[in-house]
């Protein structure tokens, strides 16, 4: 009787699997697809645009120029003896990239429910894409407030300089994407199921940016009495530390990078955990 050898197969899916059985090595196996995922969204958010990626300059310009006629102006809010375009432009950079990894994510379910339902493929793959391409636009406007930077070096208009914190500018840069993707998995999770989080995300988002020192330092808050509530936000330590590290103002502490490193952590877990709990029956109720 010939001996038939049982098959072995690469690839297993499985119905029932744990909260915690995130799959990793599927993540680092299927890398050329994240990468095919990155250059769709950048190309298809351009495609069709007339200034292309132009974009990237002129939103933050317009910002800066808007932020810093409103509230440097008109409004009077001190920015700490640094110049007020450069101010504001630091402020805007970080919370971009935070707020577009955050609004962008926030709908992965919505926006890919078509392909989820077709092929297999670990669903991760979808948010980590956005978190990636959006280091694009980030890397971008970055490169436009180092030009700033060297103009008003030149043309000084208050004092700055870079720190030794700077050396803290990749842990910055993942504390803003982790924090942005932590918070986006849980709402798209959530929105497979309560529609109304989709309309209230990226109004949230502009409320929250209040929240945080983007368009004020801290010593601003204190004066007002608001500075323990605005230091809930983990995005103010990050942003602190960012405008610190560039500019040389700002109060950048290791128990405020600290605070907002632990409750990234926190948020990502709880975003992995929901995420791979949702994605396992979504499609019944997207």
């Amino acid at each position: 009787m010939q001996h038939i050898q049982p098959e072995k197969w690469d690839l297993v899916i499985k119905g029932h699997t744990s909260l915690f059985d995130v799959k990793f090595k599927d993540l680092w196996h299927y890398r050329d697809l994240l990468a095919m995922f990155v250059k769709r969204d950048f190309v298809s958010f351009y495609k069709q645009t007339i200034l292309g990626p132009l974009w990237f300059f002129i939103q933050p310009i317009f910002t800066t120029i808007v932020f810093s006629f409103v509230f440097g102006n008109l409004a009077g809010i001190s920015t700490d003896g640094a110049p007020k375009y450069l101010f504001y432009l630091t402020g805007i950079t970080s919370w971009a990239y935070f707020s577009d990894c955050l609004t962008k994510t926030s709908t992965v379910f919505r926006d890919n429910a078509n392909i989820f339902g077709k092929v297999y493929f670990p669903r991760l793959i979808m948010p980590l894409s956005i978190v990636v391409s959006n280091l694009v636009r980030f890397g971008v406007q970055l490169l436009l407030l180092i030009c700033m930077m060297i103009y008003f070096y030149f043309f000084p208009e208050g004092t700055f300089h870079i720190t030794p914190a700077i050396l803290l500018f990749p842990v910055l840069v993942l504390l803003m994407a982790l924090l942005g993707l932590g918070l986006g998995l849980i709402i798209t999770a959530m929105t497979t199921k309560y529609r109304d989080l989709t309309f209230l995300v990226t109004f949230g988002v502009q409320l929250l940016m209040y929240a945080t020192t983007v368009i004020y330092p801290l010593s601003y808050a204190r004066e007002k009495g608001y500075d323990h509530i605005v230091q809930l936000n983990p995005m103010t330590g990050v942003i602190e530390a960012f405008r610190y590290a560039f500019l040389g103002t700002g109060e950048f502490t290791a128990a405020s990078l600290g605070y907002s490193a632990v409750v990234t952590i926190i948020i990502l877990f709880l975003g992995i955990i929901i995420f791979n709990k949702t994605e396992k029956n979504f499609v019944d109720t997207i």
